[in-house]
């Protein structure tokens, strides 16, 4: 190799060193009770962070606050000194970050206009948004070529979706009457409490409307695969077990599954940061 040529190699390898400096990773999920957070190390190497999600008023105010609650982003600015006091040790200085936040499938644009002002004090490169339930599959290494159902267990909020290629086609949230239901309120209630029996009979009725509402076979494929299962709601051996005999299939809890929502938005930041379209800076929060 010449010495012109080395030159040249050096010199892109510092460019890919300073462009990478400017746009560090991050991977977000942003939890009712619980934030985990990814960034990436050394090759192959990456670390998750996994803390409370609470807040603290302004300075003076000694006030412990919940700046999300049943998977939507309620204040803002808690929110945002959060991720502020999480993130901007981890942030170098005149850096823009490339962020992925793992969302609920229902979350709508009020929820990522209230995520993006969330994070608009990381002066992020782009912010990318990614279904939760999706992050599961890929944390989980499944196959998406094939019709896979996926269950969310989380503490204040419970979904199960239908991904076909790879794409969520549809997608249901547990509810009582109009509240979201998550592992948070069970023994909760007027009826006696909400049992993990009823959490599942719940789900079952979810997936059963999946059934219905799918055309063709895709539903029914997926449910002989046997579910995923994701959350802290998946740790929890009793509900596993009646999810598992109200669906009378196998479910399949992932590997760690109370992180595994980051995990899978940590493997899509990896594919997404060679997409060209990151050259552009972008601030509101997109669909990958």
């Amino acid at each position: 190799m010449t010495y012109d040529a080395r030159v040249r190699v050096t010199t892109a390898r510092r460019g890919t060193a300073w462009r990478a400096l400017r746009s560090p990773g991050i991977a977000l999920d942003l939890g009712s009770a619980r934030t985990r957070i990814w960034t990436r190390g050394g090759p192959g190497a990456h670390t998750v962070l996994d803390v409370p999600t609470v807040s603290f008023g302004p300075a003076g105010d000694t006030g412990v606050l919940r700046p999300v609650a049943r998977g939507a982003v309620v204040d803002p600015e808690g929110a945002a000194r959060l991720l502020t006091r999480l993130l901007a040790p981890r942030v170098p200085r005149y850096a823009r970050p490339v962020i992925v936040c793992a969302t609920p499938v229902p979350g709508g644009p009020e929820h990522r206009a209230a995520l993006a002002a969330a994070l608009a004090g990381l002066r992020p490169r782009t912010v990318l948004a990614i279904d939760a339930v999706r992050a599961l599959a890929l944390a989980a290494g499944a196959d998406l070529s094939r019709p896979l159902l996926v269950v969310d267990l989380g503490a204040q909020l419970t979904e199960a979706a239908l991904l076909h290629g790879g794409v969520v086609t549809a997608a249901r949230r547990i509810e009582r009457g109009t509240a979201d239901l998550g592992t948070a309120d069970l023994g909760a209630g007027d009826d006696g409490g909400l049992t993990a029996g009823r959490l599942a009979a719940r789900v079952g009725e979810a997936v059963a409307d999946l059934l219905r509402d799918e055309p063709g076979h895709r539903a029914a494929e997926a449910l002989g695969r046997g579910p995923l299962l994701g959350g802290g709601g998946a740790l929890r051996a009793e509900l596993v077990y009646r999810l598992a005999r109200q669906l009378d299939t196998s479910v399949h809890p992932v590997p760690r599954p109370h992180t595994a929502a980051v995990r899978g938005a940590g493997e899509a930041l990896l594919s997404a940061r060679r997409h060209p379209a990151l050259a552009a800076p972008v601030t509101p929060v997109h669909p990958t």
